[in-house]
């Protein structure tokens, strides 16, 4: 006769985004129950946050796995999982979470800082060079049956010109590396950065965002959205970059406050935009006509991070990351609590 206790089955709640969850069940299945709520609001969420199959004399999942559709995890929501041991978001992002209500619940936030530095990276430099080399000027009116070589006049020499990153973590340094070898003068504003990072990647670092903005040709966000990043690119940025400037933005929309962007697109000082997210997504109608129907501007649905290999990557990630916090491992991307250097990071060994 055993001696030990069954392990119990818990409790997945997928809040969003998957129809599926044949990666999730091959991970997690041996523990877990999975539900696919597929909400865009904690409104369609609610109903999920009940009792649910074995075991549901207590409240709430064990584990949340969230993606972006959501918009929004609040308060509301971590008061009704008290046995709710993580909350991971598939993503890099986590500005959908509400982390001082997760701290008040005692609940760890994961993210998964790394599945789509590449993809991003690659992205923004697809965009730089759309923009920059005049793609879409040429590409639409030939379409049209107007051939003209002229379409691309005006098309700036990368090689010696100033790319000027908002940010240096992973894609930013990804950015660095892909940046350099087309001669480009590289300049990183990051007050989080480490010291020495900029000597590491062989790049000049600034300490305004002001004085970066103004010596960049080009000038790339990579930085998170937190209330210190909220509107970043405003009317201030934008009166001191430089005539013919290039703004790319393949890191959170609401970075860039746009009707700041449309006048600086009409009035100075920006030549055009390359734009992964925006303000609002889906934006409202009259937005996206202004920002699609612009000459200068190219905008694409929020893909950067998105490859087939990529995206197998962070769902393997996400759930092991849940997989860990059932199993009372020690997580590894906690971004709303410090956690000691554990489960995952080897140390130095010492004689």
């Amino acid at each position: 006769m055993s001696l030990t206790s069954p392990r119990p089955r818990f409790w997945v709640l997928v809040a969003d985004f998957l129809d599926e969850a044949a990666i999730e069940t091959e991970i997690l299945g041996d523990l877990a129950d999975l539900t696919l709520a597929q909400a865009f609001d904690e409104t369609a969420l609610s109903p999920y946050l009940e009792p649910q199959g074995a075991g549901s004399d207590a409240q709430g999942p064990d584990a949340v796995l969230l993606f972006h559709d959501l918009k929004r995890l609040s308060a509301a929501s971590f008061k009704r999982m008290p046995r709710c041991k993580v909350v991971v978001r598939a993503g890099v992002g986590f500005d959908n979470v509400d982390l001082d209500a997760a701290n008040q619940a005692g609940i760890p936030v994961c993210n998964v800082p790394d599945y789509g530095t590449e993809e991003v990276a690659d992205h923004a430099l697809m965009l730089l060079l759309a923009v920059a080399r005049r793609l879409i000027d040429c590409d639409r009116p030939l379409r049209q049956g107007r051939w003209n070589a002229s379409f691309v006049h005006g098309a700036p020499r990368l090689r010696g010109k100033t790319l000027g990153l908002v940010g240096c973590g992973r894609i930013g340094t990804a950015m660095v590396l892909r940046a350099k070898p087309l001669g480009l003068r590289v300049m990183v504003h990051d007050p989080k950065a480490v010291r020495g990072l900029d000597k590491a990647l062989g790049v000049e670092r600034v300490e305004t965002l002001a004085e970066l903005a103004a010596q960049a040709d080009f000038l790339s966000l990579h930085c998170p959205l937190d209330s210190s990043t909220y509107h970043l690119i405003n009317h201030a940025i934008f009166s001191v970059m430089k005539p013919g400037a290039i703004l790319i933005n393949t890191a959170r929309g609401p970075v860039v406050d746009e009707t700041a962007l449309l006048e600086a697109l009409e009035r100075g000082p920006l030549a055009g935009a390359g734009l992964d997210v925006l303000e609002s997504e889906p934006p409202a109608a009259e937005r996206l006509t202004a920002l699609l129907n612009h000459p200068r501007v190219i905008v694409t649905p929020h893909v950067a991070f998105y490859s087939v290999e990529g995206y197998c990557e962070l769902r393997h990630k996400a759930a092991h990351e849940v997989r860990r916090a059932l199993l009372g491992q020690p997580l590894w991307n906690v971004v709303n609590a410090p956690q000691p250097r554990s489960g995952g990071e080897l140390g130095w060994e010492r004689p």
